[in-house]
């Protein structure tokens, strides 16, 4: 109303409807009409007072409606405004138009009609308060592109911030990824660096964090849970897509992605947080505040401080749970490195425990296997009680110990057990082994017997020791004349016959 009293203030002093238009405070068509009823109403007589609001309310909205065109959209109008309810964007509304009824408006009538829709349905926020000490707020946001200078390395990272509500103090480091060992670490360093912990975290719905987002009943992470009863504040996360809960952490991201990062080179990751720490408790801590008109630093050292929850005497052990499954090599994996655990597991589902220095398997509430923590990928911790006893039989029964074992049944298992580890091309390790395991059987002297046999017989096989036992051939007188296991090499061949003999036998004939 206060246009159109301008607007007819400056026609009772002799302005033309295109004077008002160029000074851009009205359209020379609708000035034209609000000259229509100020005349036909009497006050364009400078002898008459001005109207009142309402006058001028119910004068020009009820006769400048039938001005305006109805717009393209209200055939659709209701499907548009349930959309417009599910957050969906206009551009995306006119786009949908276009290819379900072939709307031929722009996004411009679309854009009109929403705008229209949003006076109408104003989104109600209310600005939460908290007490100092009680409350902080927690998330990631996207960080710089850092090139080692030493490695040449190239790699993206991410920016932890968790800003205390009260004071709006924050700690913020950059960090390469987005992982539960990485989501700890950074509140136990946020932790330190507040000299306390908040009753309170309100968080996102990461997966780090919340394993299943609800608005009533979500479920947390179990590392995070244990962090939690460990340091002792409570976790909250917000409702799923109501980011806006959270709106201090959320512009403390913002902040410091356009304030910190720009123009800002790394030489690795330690310098860029050498960088940020020194920017966070000099520009961003010192700055005035927009909404509490306050230094945040400032705030937080003459107050909330004091109000934060003592950190625990002992620190607690931060650990990353995950359910694993045992493979068929008596093994689970975590962060790419291998872990025995027993060989009944084998096909089973264990929770695995990994902290700072161990390793621990839990079949529900058992513990059944414990580990030094590998840091190398493709390493691997075996513990031979773990494997089946066949796999240990062999691992233990190493060529020092099957000579051993055959110099104790005889001197001729123990020749022939290393004619059989002097073969050129065969690893004959099982052969080895073999002829021990059938001392259970037959008794190290019938065994002692057959390798003598054998050597006799130049046959170094786990076959003939065996055909011989079974046949009862080593019970037999030995030969008298034992053949050597290799005859030596006299110039001919083993079955060659000399050339007179063989033409004299051909004349006898």
């Amino acid at each position: 109303m206060h246009q159109y009293r301008q607007v007819i203030v400056r026609m009772r002093l002799g302005d033309t409807d295109r004077g008002i238009a160029d000074s851009g405070l009205m359209g020379r068509r609708k000035a034209a009409e609000v000259r229509r009823q100020a005349r036909h109403h009497g006050w364009l007589d400078l002898a008459q007072c001005l109207p009142d609001d309402d006058t001028l309310a119910q004068t020009f909205l009820s006769s400048t409606a039938g001005l305006q065109t109805p717009s393209q959209v209200l055939p659709y109008r209701a499907e548009v405004e349930q959309w417009r309810k599910d957050g969906i964007r206009g551009t995306a509304i006119h786009q949908a138009l276009i290819r379900k009824y072939g709307f031929t408006g722009s996004y411009s009538c679309v854009r009109r009609f929403l705008q229209g829709y949003d006076r109408k349905h104003p989104q109600v926020t209310t600005i939460l308060d908290f007490e100092p000490g009680d409350t902080a707020q927690v998330d990631f946001g996207r960080g710089p592109e850092i090139t080692d200078v030493h490695t040449g390395e190239i790699f993206t990272t991410w920016i932890f911030v968790m800003v205390l509500a009260w004071s709006r103090h924050m700690y913020a480091e950059i960090v390469r990824d987005q992982k539960v060992a990485t989501w700890l670490g950074c509140h136990r360093r946020a932790f330190e660096a507040f000299g306390g912990v908040p009753v309170r975290l309100l968080i996102d719905n990461l997966k780090s964090a919340i394993t299943k987002a609800c608005y009533y009943d979500p479920e947390v992470q179990r590392s995070y849970a244990e962090c939690a009863e460990g340091y002792g504040f409570l976790i909250a996360p917000h409702p799923p897509r109501e980011p806006q809960m959270k709106g201090r952490v959320e512009s403390g991201v913002k902040f410091v992605r356009k304030t910190f990062l720009p123009l800002r080179e790394f030489r690795d990751l330690s310098d860029g947080n050498r960088q940020l720490n020194e920017w966070v408790m000099g520009t961003a801590g010192n700055r005035i505040h927009g909404s509490t008109r306050q230094r945040p630093l400032s705030q937080f050292v003459e107050t909330e401080r004091y109000l934060l929850q003592p950190l625990p005497d002992r620190p607690p052990e931060l650990a990353v749970w995950a359910k694993v499954k045992v493979h068929a090599d008596c093994h689970v994996q975590s962060d790419y490195c291998l872990y025995s655990v027993p060989y009944a597991l084998v096909g089973q589902s264990l929770w695995l425990r990994a902290c700072e220095t161990t390793v621990r398997c839990f079949r529900n509430h058992e513990l059944v296997a414990v580990h030094p923590r590998l840091r190398r990928p493709g390493s691997r911790s075996t513990v031979d009680e773990h494997l089946p006893p066949e796999a240990i039989a062999y691992k233990m029964q190493t060529p020092q110990w099957c000579l051993s074992q055959a110099q104790q049944i005889g001197p001729g298992c123990h020749e022939f057990v290393e004619t059989l580890f002097a073969h050129r091309v065969l690893d004959n390790l099982r052969a080895a082994q073999g002829v021990i395991g059938l001392r259970k059987k037959y008794g190290p002297d019938r065994l002692e017997a057959a390798c003598l046999r054998a050597l006799a017989h130049g046959s170094a096989l786990y076959r003939t020791v065996k055909t011989i036992l079974d046949k009862g051939l080593d019970q037999q007188p030995p030969q008298a004349t034992p053949l050597p296991l290799q005859a030596p090499y006299t110039g001919q061949g083993r079955f060659c016959r000399d050339t007179a003999d063989l033409f004299n036998f051909n004349r006898s004939n």
